[in-house]
């Protein structure tokens, strides 16, 4: 079994052939989904999704790399989290490349969502882009009780490791099948298995053999085969690390 543990299935790109996308990662053995919301707007799209199939598993935050008014935004998250039972905060980060908003605007919105996975006891989806150093200064501070994952990791090696002295799991998918992305492919191969956990970004992030379509989460099966490929490692071990990291971390069912 696998999970895709960071899934965009409730995006508009999936209206036309939901049905058939879901069939499709069944297929090829993935039978856990978690889904990030963004914002405001898509919560209860992510909370009705997911309450369509065990199978789904929401996680609420506000992004990095959206507009937010922050107060009711803030407002909206909590009282959601309040009613519904989710597995983690998220997608939730920081983004300092050029063109996103200023540091002074997304520290906050991060922030008070830390505070949020401390009080309801939540781990967290982690957008990080040029601000790994930032990020791991504030969840030092914060001490969150149950971690979370960095998902599209792509930070340095010492990056990573300090991440795992936090508890924290780190998510690849498509980026690793790029050629150009040896320093990815080194830590794949370099770093422990039981760091790891598998995932898409779906619709974004295709793979490369996919390029320029939609992802789908059945490509999950993909990032497992390249992972056993360059670890040298049954597709087998690689599933079954990767699954039981991520149902203990999320505390999700075990199918």
């Amino acid at each position: 079994m696998l999970i895709d543990t960071h899934c965009h299935l409730d995006f508009p790109d999936f209206d036309a052939d939901r049905a058939a996308v879901i069939a499709r990662a069944r297929s090829a053995g993935v039978e856990q989904i978690v889904v990030p919301a963004i914002n405001v707007d898509n919560l209860q799209r992510v909370i009705d999704l997911c309450a369509s199939s065990p199978c789904f598993h929401p996680a609420l935050g506000l992004h990095p790399c959206f507009p937010h008014d922050t107060d009711a935004a803030l407002n909206s998250l909590a009282q959601a989290l309040e009613v519904n039972k989710v597995v983690a905060i998220g997608e939730i980060g920081l983004d300092f490349r050029p063109g996103q908003a200023e540091a002074e605007v997304q520290q906050p919105l991060f922030e008070q969502q830390l505070q949020l996975a401390r009080k309801y006891d939540l781990p967290v989806l982690l957008h990080v882009v040029r601000a790994h150093d930032q990020v791991l200064k504030l969840l030092r501070r914060y001490q969150l009780p149950r971690a979370g994952i960095v998902h599209a990791f792509s930070g340095s090696e010492q990056q990573a490791r300090e991440y795992a002295k936090l508890g924290f799991k780190l998510g690849f998918g498509g980026a690793i099948s790029y050629d150009r992305a040896q320093k990815l492919r080194r830590l794949v191969l370099e770093l422990p298995l039981e760091w790891l956990v598998l995932e898409t970004d779906a619709p974004d992030m295709p793979l490369e053999q996919h390029r320029g379509q939609p992802n789908e989460p059945s490509r999950v099966a993909e990032v497992a085969q390249l992972i056993a490929a360059l670890r040298g490692r049954p597709i087998t071990e690689i599933a079954a690390i990767t699954t039981a990291t991520a149902q203990q971390l999320l505390r999700l069912p075990a199918y």
